[in-house]
């Protein structure tokens, strides 16, 4: 069930984004284009539209994601916390070697 609800969230998100770039913003955005729809609905009656599609979009983002963190779900039960199982199963550390000295160099023969 979880992976219906997080491919429908990002089908939505995906829709809700396109929504958003047809929004007319300050410079006019892409829902000028749309003359045709303009034209048969009335510039008011598609910014409404295009308004309430997005905020319905926004809130079916919401549930979904929300739906989607409570069919996750919590630890199972029975099974002991996530930090006391990685204390067990983790691997012991390395035991601790000091470099060997460095050798000294071999003294002079004497007479030369």
């Amino acid at each position: 069930m979880y992976d219906v609800f997080v491919i429908l969230a990002v089908i939505t998100a995906v829709l809700l984004a396109c929504i958003v770039l047809i929004q007319e913003s300050k410079g006019g955005g892409l829902a000028s284009d749309f003359a045709s729809s303009n034209q048969i609905m009335g510039v008011r009656k598609t910014t409404d539209v295009i308004e309430k599609t997005t905020w319905t979009l926004a809130a079916l983002l919401v549930i979904f994601s929300v739906a989607s963190a409570f069919c996750l779900g919590g630890p199972k039960q029975g099974s002991e916390s996530i930090v006391k199982d990685m204390k067990t199963t983790a691997p012991a550390p390395a035991a601790k070697t000091t470099p060997a000295a460095p050798a000294a160099p071999a003294p002079a023969a004497p007479g030369k």
